[in-house]
């Protein structure tokens, strides 16, 4: 059972207007070396599902993203995204921004193959107002009203782990695994790039096999990218790459995003981390101290 494939097999499997979720949290384990594919492709008209950082600012600029279902949009030292925000401010989106939690649910309910999830968060905010596909219902055991928060389903998912096998065990070790599992089970297709391809045996040790968020029968694909998040973090390997983040920024006020791609995506993987110092400049970034 190998479910080895590359990065470009890989983002040619999702097809124009697909919805797609992406793992992560903001500047942390984003599986950019799966967007930065996309960013190379000719897919169009997606719709984003995210816990959004410079993934969706990319995708967004691009052009690349017809809906964007979020939470929020942010670096965090950049409080938001600098290509979300044009984008958002230009019309340029269909959105549906939504509470945190909201998101967690929507992605449970097409996990467990369910049309929504009943839940009290958004009653009397613009949340209800502001995205009519969002209904309330009566509940029919008492007099209350929930919020219908509908299924979050995925046509693909993307992931970035630590390590994984070929069969699609995949560890994810550092502090949290955000809604990674979730994202995975509401897929369809769960596509996961990782950092080191380890063997099966890897995963016999205990405190190893606690770090592993989802079966591996969840897992569709296996992509090896070493240094695959930059330039976000995947601790406890490496941090977020500040500096990166504050040129990329830049580009938002100067450039655009034409002149970001222009000067470090090249046309693969190996040349964008050449374009950024190297692999072993990535694993070198120190992870941020809270």
């Amino acid at each position: 059972m190998d479910k080895r494939i590359t990065a470009r097999e890989a983002v040619a499997q999702i097809k124009d207007g697909m919805t797609v979720g992406i793992g992560g949290w903001g500047p942390r384990r984003k599986p950019m070396a799966l967007v930065r594919e996309i960013l190379r492709s000719d897919v169009k008209d997606l719709t984003v599902v995210a816990y959004g950082g410079a993934d969706v600012g990319m995708l967004c600029a691009s052009g690349k993203v017809k809906k964007l279902i979020f939470a929020f949009v942010s670096l965090d030292f950049i409080p938001l995204e600098p290509f979300f925000r044009q984008a958002r401010q230009n019309g340029d989106i269909e959105v549906m921004e939504i509470d945190e939690g909201m998101m967690l649910l929507g992605l449970r309910a097409a996990a467990w193959r369910l049309p929504f999830i009943p839940t009290e968060v958004g009653l009397g905010t613009d949340i209800i107002s502001k995205n009519p596909d969002i209904k309330v219902i009566d509940s029919p055991y008492d007099d209350k009203e929930w919020v219908a928060m509908p299924a979050l389903k995925l046509d693909v998912a993307l992931v970035h782990v630590d390590r994984a096998d070929a069969r699609g065990v995949c560890q994810i070790s550092g502090p949290d695994h955000y809604l990674d599992d979730w994202m995975v089970r509401a897929a369809d297709n769960a596509i996961v790039s990782c950092d080191e391809l380890v063997e099966t045996s890897f995963f016999h040790e205990p405190a190893r096999a606690r770090e592993v968020f989802w079966e591996r029968c969840a897992t569709n694909a296996v992509v090896h990218i070493p240094g695959g998040a930059h330039p976000t973090s995947c601790s406890p390997l490496y941090g977020f790459d500040v500096p990166h983040f504050k040129a990329y920024a830049g580009f938002a006020k100067e450039g655009g995003l034409q002149a970001y791609l222009d000067q470090y995506l090249g046309d693969s993987e190996e040349a964008y981390q050449q374009n950024v110092g190297g692999l072993d400049a990535i694993k070198a970034i120190e992870l941020p101290t809270y």
